[in-house]
Parts: structure tokens; C-alpha cells; sequence
């Protein structure tokens, strides 16, 4: 129960960090006070009524009240949480470095028994000797 928790709870903060790093876009496309189509992370698809070519866009900007309008939220997600190896002095670089050696030599290697009996069947028991005689080893 305890490691089904801990992997839950990995997952979710692995996420949480994923979330809370990526930056989001999101944009709503509005045609007459309806939403008409959202988008994450690319440029909504218009209803095909705005203005087309510079000629309609530079029009349509003297329409205050025009039928379709877009929405755009952009939320920055963090960028400061990378450290670089470099940003280490020599000697952090040198403890680090000896550290890891030491940690993962500090066991020898394990040895390796061969099991001889590994593909070793036992016989069959057709009948239960010890019980049918009684004998038993105390």
C-alpha cells in the first residue's frame, strides 16, 4: 500500500512540475458573443467572417462593434529552475565527482553462484512413503 501511494504521489508532483514549467496559450475565437472555437498552444480557427486581406482589416478596425473577436490567455511558465554544471565552482565540481565514486564503488560486486540443481527435476511421488509407514523425522 505504501509503495501504490508512493508512485501516485511521484507521478502527480512530476506533473504538477510539468505543469507549472510549460507555458500555456490559450485563444477563443468569438463570433457574434458565441464561442466559436478554442485552442491551446496554436492560433484559433476563425469562423470565416473577419477580415481577410489589408485592404478588409484596415475597414474593419473603424467598426467598433464588429461580430467576431478574439480572446487570448498566456500564462509564462518558470524558466529559473535549470542548473547548469558549469555554475559549480572546481571545487563543488571536485566533491560532487567524488561523491558519486564513492557511493556507487562503495559495495563490491556481487558473486554469482551457479545453482547446479537449476535444471534438476525431482521424480515424481507416486505414493507418500513416510505417511504409509508412519515415519517421521523429529
Amino acid at each position: 500500500m505504501k509503495k501504490v501511494f508512493q508512485k501516485i504521489m511521484s507521478i502527480a508532483l512530476a506533473l504538477l512540475l510539468l505543469a507549472s514549467t510549460t507555458s500555456w496559450k490559450v485563444e477563443k475565437h468569438y463570433c457574434l458573443g458565441h464561442v466559436v472555437d478554442i485552442s491551446l498552444f496554436a492560433a484559433s480557427n476563425g469562423c470565416g467572417m473577419e477580415a481577410n486581406d489589408a485592404a478588409d482589416q484596415e475597414n474593419a478596425s473603424q467598426y467598433e462593434n464588429a461580430c467576431c473577436s478574439d480572446e487570448t490567455i498566456i500564462l509564462q511558465g518558470q524558466d529559473d529552475l535549470a542548473i547548469a554544471f558549469h555554475d559549480f565552482t572546481i571545487d563543488q565540481q571536485q566533491l560532487l565527482v567524488a561523491f558519486s565514486y564513492s557511493y556507487f564503488n562503495f559495495l563490491p560486486a556481487e558473486n554469482v553462484q551457479r545453482v547446479v540443481h537449476q535444471y534438476y527435476l525431482p521424480p515424481n511421488i507416486v505414493k507418500d512413503i513416510q505417511v504409509l509407514d508412519g515415519v517421521f523425522l523429529i
